[in-house]
């Protein structure tokens, strides 16, 4: 199944993160110095369980033992984008995810009285967004997108579409589109990907070739505005390819990530790159990921962040890439953060594992690859 990126260049107005680092400034420089947030914590939090690698932002409680404490991190961090003029006919949300409320749902099924439990209003997915919509004072004109990690991907590929709309006198219908992207960690997203054995006591290291491989995960929030006239940016691409194939492996002869990068080549003819790579640490993926990206742009440097912010889960593609606009918006000698953790020997030697300069590219490549074989892509460009 394939959306590819037949859509209109949609402009990129604001696109700003959440991190363990803080706001997309700060991440951006605190990646450019080689700093990670992972921490070695207990996946179970107070009920322990192994210890793996987390970023987690100061001050969150990770057991959720309060639950409107996440919504609290979020309402102040959409300020900016908050009011009621947002979520109408014409200036519509998307809100996207992996996880939700999952946190507080998982405490609801554990609290002793769960008739009580003040987590309830929190954990179902609807009841997450009615949350966080009702905290930052959007309107009803919200949707709702959860594939996994490429989840913020959808939002982003959908609030492009919405663009393009017209009525019967070629009269635009929508002014701006707001994408929200928010995945925070709690035991049960922990221990899950724990029980997989993928996330254990080791760190990762994207697109290195070592014996074993590891992930971390990490909070993470974002938004971004999009447009058709406004903004220093441009998605000129879009891509989403799913391979159906297996519900965590990919297709073994890696077409799902040759054929979701395809249509990105084919946009990027002519132009000078680099590519922000999912990389989370797994051994099989990051092979296949790194020689598809090798094939469709040879010699394009390719750096992957989970080794830094910890796997951001649906939220990464939003996340990633407000780091990569806020990069190449720097002034002065552009950089992009290196691949943080990862050494030689790697896959294929276009992975950075130092910052590189990026201002004589034309643009990046931002790509995240999903459970089941879901990949996405995109294009963004100086507008």
């Amino acid at each position: 199944m394939e959306a590819s990126a037949a859509l209109a260049p949609a402009r990129l107005s604001i696109c700003e993160c959440l991190t363990p680092f803080g706001d997309t400034r700060a991440t951006l420089a605190a990646m450019l110095r080689g700093e990670s947030a992972l921490r070695p914590v207990p996946v179970l939090g107070a009920d322990g369980g192994d210890v793996a690698p987390l970023a987690i932002i100061p001050g969150r409680p990770y057991n959720e033992e309060k639950p409107r404490a996440g919504i609290e991190i979020l309402r102040n961090f959409l300020a900016p984008v908050s009011g009621p003029g947002w979520g109408t006919p014409r200036r519509p949300v998307i809100v996207t995810s992996s996880n939700f409320g999952v946190g507080s749902l998982y405490a609801y099924r554990r609290a002793a009285a769960p008739a009580d439990s003040p987590h309830a209003p929190y954990g179902p997915t609807h009841k997450s967004v009615v949350a966080l919509r009702g905290a930052c004072g959007w309107g009803p004109n919200v949707t709702i997108f959860s594939h996994a990690c490429v989840s913020a991907h959808l939002g982003l590929m959908h609030a492009a579409r919405l663009l393009t709309l017209g009525d019967s006198r070629g009269r635009a219908l929508i002014d701006d589109v707001l994408v929200v992207s928010y995945d925070l960690l709690s035991p049960f997203v922990a221990g899950g990907f724990n029980s997989l054995k993928i996330l254990n006591a080791g760190f990762p290291a994207p697109y290195m070739d070592r014996p074993a491989g590891a992930i971390g995960l990490g909070d993470g929030a974002a938004y971004a505005v999009l447009n058709r006239d406004r903004g220093e940016f441009r998605i000129a691409a879009q891509s989403l390819h799913n391979e159906m194939y297996h519900f965590t492996a990919n297709q073994p002869d890696g077409s799902g990530f040759a054929a979701v990068l395809a249509p990105i080549a084919r946009a990027a003819a002519g132009l000078r790159v680099w590519v922000k790579g999912h990389g989370t640490g797994t051994l099989e993926a990051g092979r296949l990921e790194a020689a598809a990206v090798a094939a469709a742009f040879p010699g394009a440097p390719l750096t992957g962040w989970k080794g830094a912010l910890g796997h951001t889960l649906g939220s990464c593609g939003l996340v990633e890439l407000s780091i990569a606009a806020a990069a190449m918006r720097a002034g002065g000698a552009r950089l992009a953060p290196a691949t943080i953790g990862t050494r030689a020997p790697v896959f294929i030697p276009q992975v950075a594992t130092a910052p590189f300069d990026i201002s004589a590219c034309d643009g990046v490549v931002c790509a995240s690859n999903a459970f089941g074989g879901a990949h996405a892509a995109l294009l963004l460009r100086h507008a």
